[in-house]
């Protein structure tokens, strides 16, 4: 298996690199946080200019031919500036379904302004009783008209604040728990019967709680074959948790790294605590669990080609890894730090809660210690 980036991404990685140093330092940042709008459309813009947002899709879909390990290198950069922007959502999340499961109208009709900064969608597939399964939905969708009613709630949709369109699961079929009778359509923000209640999160992000009521879709605003959405829900979960993994390793390795200047700066007795051998001890620790987490974040994405039984076990090996070290590269940044590392003038407790936040999206560590042990006896 091949680890080595191709020039491409490393001019990929770069370019991100310097434009962020550049534009995206803690003090501006923590200002947009706190602003009314939560992010800034022209960071946006310089992303499509930089060609992220057309990165991952292929030519003949508009894009740069590149695929998951470009979004894995876009993330990581991400996860090490703490970028609020929704590059997720709406590249990685709702991107990835219109290009996998997109008809070829569908595509035209919304992947060129996706990749151009003009248009930016939002993924609303979690409801109050889903827990961690995008499978478990109520949201009901029921033709009407030569087209299709949307009635039902999402919650924690996040980037919605930003969007114009949103991807929604919903049930045309069937019980709350079934796998089959699901649906994805496309809806746009603004259409009657869509109302928002839109929110700060504990990390600086923005999402919202949607509710759809009686909303009118048209029969091509359904993404693929209707009915048959679950298998397209696992994979969305595998790729978003490789792109997720990939975000948390950069926050991970911003922790480990500010922890080690810190040490080497910081005195007691007239010495460098870094010349403690208990605290040289934790940071090696610190930079194991990094590394750990590093390797499982390379295998998922190199494994979301391979077989579904394959690329869920590897997903979910990398959701426990970043979730077990991640914590604890975290805590022992606060640790060392001392009482300064709880501060919010601080950025290293920002990467914490941000880490912290990744661990609980699209299924925790118990979540995925379970699943890895039910593809372990053959169980999806």
């Amino acid at each position: 298996m091949d680890f080595h980036f191709s020039d491409i991404q490393a001019q990929l990685r770069e370019s991100i690199a310097k434009y962020l140093a550049r534009s995206y330092d803690f003090d501006t940042r923590q200002r947009v946080v706190h602003s009314a709008e939560g992010w800034r459309r022209e960071v946006w813009s310089t992303f499509a200019e930089l060609g992220l947002l057309a990165a991952p899709f292929a030519e003949e879909d508009g894009g740069l031919g590149g695929g998951p390990v470009d979004i894995m290198v876009t993330m990581e950069e991400i996860g090490k500036a703490l970028v609020v922007e929704p590059f997720f959502p709406s590249v990685v999340l709702c991107g990835g379904l219109l290009a996998r499961h997109g008809d070829q109208s569908q595509k035209e009709a919304h992947l060129a302004p996706l990749m151009a900064g003009e248009r930016i969608f939002a993924f609303a597939g979690l409801e109050a009783k889903s827990r961690f399964d995008l499978c478990r939905v109520e949201t009901r969708l029921a033709r009407q008209n030569g087209g299709w009613r949307l009635d039902g709630a999402k919650a924690v949709v996040h980037g919605a604040p930003f969007a114009d369109y949103l991807i929604v699961s919903a049930r045309d079929s069937g019980d709350i728990a079934d796998r089959t009778g699901l649906s994805l359509v496309l809806v746009p923000k603004s259409a009657p019967g869509v109302t928002t209640r839109d929110y700060r999160t504990v990390d600086g992000g923005r999402a919202s709680e949607i509710r759809f009521d009686g909303v009118h879709l048209a029969a091509g605003d359904v993404l693929g074959e209707p009915g048959a959405a679950a298998a397209k829900l696992d994979l969305l979960e595998s790729h978003a948790i490789a792109a997720l993994s990939a975000e948390a390793v950069g926050g991970m390795k911003m922790l480990y790294e500010q922890t080690l200047d810190y040490a080497k700066t910081r005195k007691q007795f007239g010495v460098a605590i870094a010349s403690f051998q208990v605290i040289q001890h934790r940071l090696v620790d610190m930079f194991m669990a990094y590394e750990q987490a590093l390797s499982a974040c390379y295998l998922a994405t190199l494994k979301l080609d391979a077989s579904d039984a394959e690329r869920q076990r590897a997903a979910s090996a990398a959701k426990v890894q970043i979730g077990q070290q991640g914590r604890f590269v975290g805590q022992n940044a606060v640790q060392i730090h001392g009482g300064i590392g709880m501060t919010n003038e601080l950025k290293l407790g920002h990467y914490f809660k941000r880490v912290t936040m990744i661990d609980s999206l699209f299924g925790n560590v118990d979540h995925h210690l379970a699943h890895f042990a039910r593809l372990d006896r053959g169980a999806r």
